[in-house]
């Protein structure tokens, strides 16, 4: 019968080489320690230890068994974890979001993840009806979506915005709608609308629509986007989050333009279900980061 206490045993007699020491820290006799032994070579039809007098070695299942071992009890504690929602730095987190934010927000929590080993992370990055998709059928516990989303069964509540971001080619010399017609348009998924809402903010009389802009290519990774620009190929309009993270920031600049507009962001979860608290935490902590980059941004452009 399989029996948890006697792979504990083994881990112990393992990492001490010590039937003695195994007893001492475990709290049982050196009989007891060996009869867990017996019990485990017995259960799993294999020996274990190569005994040498008092010392021993590893089979080559013993190293196995002590392999499997480690694991299994790391995912018991992970597991043990994960059931306790009140736990702020404790338990897994698995979220999904576009690239554009998950580029800040997924390094963010791996760097929680390294000051709180209790920590796990499974992160996917997907598209707005993925994501709604995955956190109804119970595949992560959280999304954040760049639209509102309006669909049975799943709760959405604003979160956080980001400015958008003119970006052209560091070359780029003009100022107006006529210039950027003449370079053309790198679109993404969600490229046309958000140059769209920056356009027509801050050329009310001048722009009608992007489909009068000339396409220079498409990429569904917003990650890539600013390659293209970068190239001279044309310019885009992006989130700060994409601007700040992105390879090519200093062989694009962004254009300044009088009316801002933001991208909004929205926490998508299933109606009726409670999510732990670390969300909350982790988020909360992450948009205050935010807010103080904006803010700093904010006060570097009015003294530049």
């Amino acid at each position: 019968m399989f029996n948890a206490l006697y792979f504990r045993t083994f881990i112990t007699l393992v990492e001490t080489g010590s039937f003695t020491l195994t007893a001492r820290r475990l709290e049982m006799t050196q009989p007891g320690v060996s009869q867990h032994v017996r019990k485990l070579e017995k259960y799993l039809d294999k020996s274990l230890l190569e005994r040498h007098g008092r010392r021993f070695t590893l089979t080559e299942a013993g190293r196995r068994a002590y392999d499997y071992a480690l694991k299994l009890f790391a995912e018991h504690e992970q597991f043990r974890h994960s059931l306790d929602a009140d736990s702020l730095y404790s338990g897994e987190c698995r979220l999904a979001s576009p690239g554009s934010v998950g580029l800040m927000l997924y390094p963010f929590i791996l760097g929680q993840q390294q000051m709180h080993p209790g920590l796990s992370v499974n992160y996917s990055f997907a598209f707005n009806q993925e994501i709604v998709q995955d956190v109804l059928a119970d595949r992560f516990d959280l999304g954040i979506v760049t639209e509102q989303i309006r669909q049975p069964d799943v709760k959405v509540e604003p979160w956080h915005r980001e400015p958008l971001c003119l970006v052209v080619p560091a070359d780029f010399v003009g100022t107006g709608l006529s210039e950027l017609m003449g370079i053309g348009f790198i679109n993404y998924s969600d490229g046309a609308s958000h140059a769209s809402a920056l356009l027509r903010s801050n050329f009310p009389d001048e722009f009608r629509s992007m489909s009068h802009f000339r396409r220079q290519g498409f990429t569904n990774e917003v990650g890539m986007v600013l390659d293209a620009v970068a190239r001279g190929l044309g310019f885009t309009v992006v989130s700060r989050l994409v601007l700040e993270t992105s390879p090519w920031q200093r062989q694009v600049k962004e254009l300044d333009l009088p009316v801002a507009v933001h991208e909004s962001l929205h926490l998508v979860t299933r109606t009726g279900v409670e999510t732990p608290r670390r969300y909350a935490r982790l988020l909360e902590d992450f948009r205050e980061q935010r807010r103080q980059a904006l803010h700093g941004y904010t006060e570097w452009s009015r003294q530049d």
